[in-house]
């Protein structure tokens, strides 16, 4: 029953990476070109309002800092960096940099949760890697420095936020945690925004589209689904759920882009399948605490 459970909630969760695996399709087609601080201030901030309004709680005592230090990992850093590494990278490298998430999660799980290493989570590790790589990494795609460091840095924040989130608990139902995030990183993120790249003289009716797009699914809905998800899915399952978003990548490449599949590029599909279930099913062995907060 409760590996039944656990399952159910992770597919739900699964939502949101899968959401955002559309972010790259998005914002190469959608969004003003070589506008990242733009893209991730209008996809947090708008959001994070909203729900506010809605909620109308701010945060009390530690959980100012706290909120700050989430919205920073998990919204702020974290969207400027994958905006910068969507304009420099293809979308394979970037995604193929960023399969090592899951092992910064399972060390900081380990020091920070007490959750056990177990070795079905170190060859997951190693199978999403190849699997990623026959998925979306081509022989023509290029290296670019800025790009790798930003889809790193991208990575150690959302492992950093994911540890961090479960280890201290949200305190409030999870609409309005996520408003606070949203909030929080909008603001670290805008005023880099007004001194670093200005805002645009124009915005036309297709950016206006990616921004709502962003806004609405990417954020309110997406959040909203993946921070429940860090009260019911242990920190680990939370970051291989992320490979969610290179599948999606490449189902709307092929879809919209005139992209093809492999062989090779089905087979990675299958091994990266693999590797999340596989770690959805291994236990961490660590008291997984149930909310009723919704």
């Amino acid at each position: 029953m409760r590996s039944n459970r656990l399952l159910a909630d992770s597919a739900i969760t699964a939502l949101a990476p899968a959401i955002w695996g559309s972010t790259y399709l998005v914002t190469t087609e959608l969004l003003p070109p070589d506008r990242p601080l733009l893209a991730a201030t209008v996809r947090a901030l708008p959001a994070g309002l909203i729900l506010l309004m809605f909620g109308r709680v701010l945060p009390q005592g530690i959980w100012w800092w706290r909120a700050l230090v989430l919205g920073t990992l998990n919204i702020g850093a974290f969207f400027f960096l994958l905006f910068v590494a969507a304009y420099h990278l293809p979308g394979g490298v970037a995604a193929l940099v960023g399969s090592v998430q899951p092992v910064i999660v399972l060390v900081l799980a380990a020091v920070l949760l007490g959750d056990r290493i177990r070795l079905p989570h170190v060859l997951a590790c190693l199978a999403a890697s190849v699997g990623v790589a026959l998925l979306v990494l081509k022989a023509t795609a290029q290296l670019d420095l800025v790009g790798v460091l930003a889809a790193l840095g991208g990575a150690v924040c959302m492992a950093s936020g994911i540890v961090l989130t479960k280890r201290w608990q949200r305190p409030v139902n999870v609409l309005l945690f996520t408003g606070w995030q949203l909030t929080a990183g909008g603001i670290v993120l805008l005023p880099a925004l007004l001194l670093v790249e200005g805002l645009p003289s124009t915005i036309t009716g297709t950016n206006a589209l990616g921004f709502g797009y962003l806004v609405v699914l990417g954020s309110l809905f997406a959040y909203s689904v993946w921070f429940r998800g860090t009260d019911r899915v242990p920190a680990i399952g939370l970051s291989f759920l992320g490979f969610c978003s290179p599948l999606v990548a490449t189902v709307l490449g092929f879809a919209f882009l005139g992209q093809t599949l492999s062989y090779l590029q089905l087979v990675g599909a299958a091994v990266l399948i693999g590797a999340i279930v596989l770690v959805q099913l291994t236990p961490t062995r660590v008291r997984e605490l149930q909310r009723t907060t919704s």
